[in-house]
């Protein structure tokens, strides 16, 4: 196999209208399929579609940190809604 600074030696004098020995036409059709394998190979890996059941688990940990949050948020509101109460009824003692 070539390197790669030759294949690009032979393929620029190819793509110039140079003429290449059948030796150096040889070595870059091989150089180009090789490039070719390694491209098809990173599209493929590229374009793989993700496990359904590690995204399932993934959907099943974010509900279930979202249930979380939601009833602290809940909680809070409640715990809110008491101290306004409270605030209410301490003015009113001010008040009076």
């Amino acid at each position: 196999m070539i390197s790669d600074e030759l294949a690009i030696q032979l393929h620029d004098r190819a793509t110039r209208g140079q003429e290449l020995t059948i030796g150096e036409h040889k070595q870059l059709e091989d150089w180009y399929a090789l490039q070719d394998s390694a491209e098809s190979s990173l599209l493929e890996s590229a374009t793989t579609e993700p496990d359904v059941s590690e995204l399932r688990t993934q959907v099943e940990v974010v509900l279930s940190q979202l249930t979380a949050i939601t009833q602290r948020i809940q909680q809070v509101t409640l715990e809110n809604e008491s101290l306004r109460r409270e605030i209410a009824a301490l003015h009113q003692q001010i008040a009076s």
